[in-house]
């Protein structure tokens, strides 16, 4: 069972072009979330911009209260939803990433099952119990890498769950208190 050159070359072509895949899929992301905070820089410098304008303007300290009320609702949704978008941003990644990883999983897992089939058919007689064997821990180890899989989404799952949960409380607690320093105008 030796490996032709033809072979190894066209294993060092494939990973190659997975390695770019991977490369290119990172680089997108990454222009994303530039692009997200290129947006969220330009709109915070127009609200610093305009609350410390009104700042400027304040008379006595009630008006400086109301101010500070106004602007803080504001700024917490903001964060809220920036945050939403980075966490989007990342699961999308991830996701990307775990397609990939099963994608090339899965086109390993036929190439070794084609070596082992090769295999039997030169093994000598005799050898049913070490086929059997290795076609088991394949198997095997394909069982484990599906459960563990399996294992990741649900744990991303419970994570979005978990964010979008505190997320959707610290909101509320925002929105609260800027009601609260509202009324004490």
């Amino acid at each position: 069972m030796n490996l032709t050159p033809e072979q190894i070359a066209a294993a060092q072509k494939a990973n190659l072009e997975t390695l770019s895949g991977l490369t290119n899929q990172a680089l997108q992301s990454i222009e994303k979330l530039i692009e997200l905070n290129m947006h969220i820089a330009k709109q915070s410098l127009g609200e610093s911009m305009t609350n410390a304008k009104k700042a400027l303007e304040v008379k006595d300290i009630q008006q400086l209260l109301a101010h500070q009320a106004e602007t803080v609702q504001p700024m917490a949704e903001k964060i809220m939803a920036y945050s939403r978008h980075l966490y989007e941003l990342a699961h999308d990644t991830q996701a990307s990433f775990t397609k990939s990883a099963e994608k090339e999983f899965q086109a390993g897992q036929k190439k070794v099952n084609a070596l082992v089939e090769d295999w039997t058919k030169n093994a000598p007689a005799g050898s049913d119990a070490a086929v059997q064997a290795m076609k088991q821990a394949i198997a095997s180890a394909s069982n484990v890498f599906e459960t563990s899989q399996k294992a990741v989404k649900h744990a991303v799952e419970v994570a979005q769950t978990n964010l979008s949960g505190a997320a959707d409380t610290a909101f509320k607690a925002a929105s609260t208190a800027s009601k609260a320093a509202t009324k004490k105008k």
